[in-house]
């Protein structure tokens, strides 16, 4: 091989060194650079805030009433606060207590309703067990809170709003 061959290929092999080596620098700072990015954006929201009951209508009253059934589920299921008195936009939080009376572990599921049923669009959830199915070993009892919201654009005429939550048993996996 001649020398400016060599010359060339030891040329190349540093360019390519450098830049590897580069590639590996800019790998090892996209962390502290992507999180700059997120901070300076306002993308980086590490935890959830809850919202501030800015828009709460102190004008108006409402009465919110909890029933639990079990549809045929040999469970025992209850509200423990079974009505709450609250202004639109106030953000409230009541709980419920699901016991399993049977002897095996069962899965089930909440459905809701709401009476009126037109309320149901007025009301907003953040949390609620009837958002995910519920598996409760034989004999445990559960507090499960639900965490709602009635909206301000609730209209006038309805002073009073019944939530009802259903447990309904789901077949077991490979039935």
């Amino acid at each position: 091989m001649n020398t400016a061959l060599r010359q060339q290929n030891r040329e190349l092999v540093g360019k390519l060194l450098v830049i590897v080596v580069g590639m590996l620098g800019f790998a090892y700072l996209m962390v502290p650079i992507y999180k700059q990015v997120c901070k300076a954006t306002g993308i980086a929201q590490t935890r959830i805030v809850a919202p501030a009951n800015t828009q709460v209508d102190a004008s108006r009253d409402l009465a919110v009433e909890f029933i639990a059934n079990t549809a045929g589920l040999p469970w025992r299921f209850e509200a423990l606060d079974r009505q709450v008195a609250l202004h639109p936009g106030e953000l409230v939080t009541v709980r419920y207590r699901v016991t399993n009376t049977l002897g095996r572990p069962v899965t089930a599921h909440a459905s809701w309703s709401t009476a009126p049923p037109n309320a149901a669009l007025y009301i907003s959830k953040q949390q609620c067990f009837c958002f995910t199915n519920q598996t409760l070993a034989a004999g445990e009892s559960r507090i499960m809170p639900v965490v709602f919201r009635v909206l301000p654009g609730l209209p006038k005429d309805i002073d009073r709003i019944t939530m009802s939550y259903t447990f309904l048993e789901l077949p077991a996996k490979g039935s």
